[in-house]
């Protein structure tokens, strides 16, 4: 383990050294998915799309197009396209994370969000549709206000007071406020340990795990925020409250819409928030699944590396989430923005992108058969139970 540790460190240290012996100069680099990245922008518009289509020719079955290119269309381009496993030079990262192209593509998803949002809830109450139509309408909502939790992901981490407002904004959609000091003070210092409720543990299906993960991640936010404010010397019921903030945008938002469309659209917005939520909790549980993080014998835990999140370069999947799926050097590198993320050699890597490896989370035992020996086979764990995260669930 330590040599293996030694190795990682070197490896993740890359962004204080040249890449190569002969530095590649940032001017010669050209990020070959920099128009790729406004997919990320534009695929919350994909329902309103479908309500297009659906107005035109009248087919309500349109509808339920967004959900299959989701959890269909996009898996099989992932497979078809294949990963990118190419990293910007180091000499070139700079560059890249002080182009203003980049962050501006994520202020302008942020508005997008909204758009999509107002513009789905009124279609659902104010067309003629039936409940096949509708359930569509609002099940597509929710995977959209997933994507605005991953935006609120990206902006949360980044440390400029705009960038910041904006994570608040984007994590309001699904009135999923208390990510932001959840994911940022509780999951970032716990990941892959047993004491972490967003990583989910060897032999643990998805199901119950979101029972352990979402009212986790409330309890410990609401308990790391009253923390910070109290070392403010201020009560948790201040208006400097991060979570608070979020929530009252949500009210606002989201009520507005009530007061506007009726009891209606709060039945819509209660199925596009439960559903955000999970596409959440489905992140959470592909990302760390099973990885355990060494403890020393002095109680403190190794820090994070990048085998210590599953990784994933499927180029599509990426492209539409902001290359959330390079985790393994997010979880390392937190502030590092997504243009830059890298790759790196022997990590625990998905065979697919996330929403394929959503659907197979939904099925657990094809996940457990899939999983588990890939689990146990990364060369950090040798089949070695004792190097796995693992709950009274597994009975291993």
């Amino acid at each position: 383990m330590p040599r293996l540790e030694l190795a990682f460190l070197c490896l993740a240290s890359m962004s204080d050294l040249a890449h190569s012996p002969a530095p590649v100069p940032a001017t010669a680099f050209v990020d070959r998915k920099r128009a790729g990245w406004l997919l990320s922008v534009i695929f919350p518009l994909l329902p309103l799309g479908a309500i297009a289509l659906q107005s035109a020719l009248g087919r309500e079955w349109l509808l339920w197009l967004p959900l299959a290119v989701i959890y269909l269309v996009v898996p099989v381009l992932d497979a078809v396209l294949g990963e990118d496993r190419s990293n910007p030079p180091e000499a070139a990262v700079p560059g890249l994370e002080s182009d203003r192209y980049y962050r501006t593509l994520t202020w302008l998803a942020v508005p997008v969000h909204y758009l999509a949002l107002v513009v789905m809830v009124a279609w659902a109450v104010l067309a003629p549709l039936g409940w096949s139509g509708w359930l569509a309408l609002a099940w597509s909502a929710g995977l959209v206000g997933g994507l605005a939790v991953n935006l609120g992901h990206e902006l949360g981490h980044k440390r400029t007071r705009l960038e910041q407002i904006l994570a608040r904004l984007a994590l309001a959609v699904p009135g999923y406020g208390h990510f932001g000091v959840e994911h940022n003070f509780g999951h970032h210092r716990a990941v892959a340990t047993p004491e972490d409720c967003a990583s989910a543990r060897l032999d643990e299906s998805i199901y119950r795990f979101a029972g352990r993960e979402i009212p986790g991640g409330l309890r410990r936010a609401l308990a790391i925020e009253t923390r910070r404010q109290a070392r403010r010397g201020r009560g948790f019921w201040t208006p400097h409250n991060e979570i608070l903030q979020s929530w009252l945008l949500t009210l606002i938002v989201q009520g507005g819409l009530v007061a506007w469309l009726g009891w209606e659209a709060l039945a819509f917005l209660l199925i596009h928030n439960a559903v955000a939520w999970w596409q959440l909790t489905s992140a959470n549980y592909v990302e760390h699944y099973g990885l355990l993080r060494e403890r020393r014998a002095n109680g403190v835990y190794q820090r994070c590396l990048p085998h210590h999140s599953w990784n994933s370069n499927h180029v599509v999947s990426n492209l539409l989430l902001f290359h959330l799926e390079r985790h393994s050097d997010h979880h390392t590198h937190p502030q590092r923005r997504y243009q830059s993320l890298r790759d790196f050699p022997d990590l625990p890597r998905l065979p697919s992108g996330y929403f394929g490896m959503f659907v197979l989370a939904y099925l657990p035992p094809l996940w457990f058969r899939v999983m588990n020996p890939r689990l146990l086979a990364l060369a950090h764990v040798d089949n070695d139970l004792s190097r796995v995260n693992r709950g009274p669930q597994s009975g291993r």
